[in-house]
């Protein structure tokens, strides 16, 4: 079964955090209770003071914020420089009038981040499967007025079709995809080739792509730098390696082999550059 969000979600600014509620988002900006240990914590103490979501201001968009049972969106709330060395390096790689590709846009915070970079007359197209989340991309992306954000509802994968994606019910972000016997908590969504993706949505030039599915990243783009024509092979690519154990090929050595050059890396993601 597919889970259901709320279809007429009331106007940003709706969930603005009351004074307590700011008054603990301020705490946390300026000390160490913004690391990951405390940020589960911190939710709690916020939904204690009201519950639902929260709607501020991070990177320069607008963000509805479900932190109780996202780890993202407690991150990017309590932490103003969360993924903000990732940030950093794509934009140091997109131009104004580019094009940047997030794969596994959750519920935005890159996608939109980038999309002031690129400007009105780029292209950033935001690839989320979720339908919980992709809602909450959708209007986030609406909040932030970001025109130049194109929404994907689908998986990036390996064929066009369907894949079976599965919901961790504590961390929605993490949700991913499953194949073989999958549990009952597992459901259909549409599966699209990321080159496909890209010649749909009129792109022939990537200045940068960032990659984050759960483990099935290779799948995603072995395949794409197998067929894609060079002209769409991204300048810079920022890939989670947290869960490459699961991978079927190394696709950061393929990467490599194609000419890319590792150019930093953190806890969560390796930062590559095409030579």
């Amino acid at each position: 079964m597919i889970p259901s969000n709320d279809p007429t979600p009331s106007p940003f600014g709706t969930f603005a955090p009351n004074a307590a509620q700011a008054a603990i988002i301020r705490l946390a900006h300026g000390s160490r209770l913004k690391r990951g240990v405390f940020r589960p914590w911190l939710s709690r103490l916020v939904n204690l003071l009201r519950s639902g979501p929260v709607d501020v201001p991070y990177q320069g968009a607008s963000f509805r914020f479900y932190h109780q049972a996202s780890a993202t969106e407690r991150g990017a709330l309590f932490n103003p420089a969360y993924n903000l060395e990732e940030l950093d390096f794509l934009r140091r790689h997109v131009r104004t009038g580019g094009t940047f590709v997030d794969v596994g846009a959750n519920v935005g915070t890159y996608a939109l981040a980038l999309a002031r970079d690129v400007g009105t007359d780029g292209k950033v197209i935001a690839i989320e499967p979720h339908p919980v989340t992709h809602s909450r991309l959708a209007f986030n992306t609406m909040a932030s007025n970001t025109k130049q954000v194109r929404l994907v509802a689908a998986a990036a994968g390996p064929s066009d079709g369907e894949l079976m994606i599965e919901t961790d019910g504590d961390n929605l972000g993490a949700s991913h995809i499953v194949s073989g016997t999958a549990s009952g908590k597992a459901f259909k969504v549409p599966s699209l080739r990321l080159q496909r993706i890209l010649d749909e949505a009129g792109v022939t030039q990537v200045d940068a792509l960032k990659i984050d599915v759960e483990g099935f990243e290779d799948r995603v783009l072995t395949g794409f730098f197998k067929d894609a024509p060079e002209s769409l092979w991204p300048r810079a690519v920022v890939i989670e390696h947290l869960s490459k154990d699961e991978w079927l090929a190394d696709c950061i050595a393929d990467m490599r082999a194609r000419g890319y050059v590792e150019q930093g890396r953190t806890r969560s993601n390796t930062l590559l550059v095409r030579g």
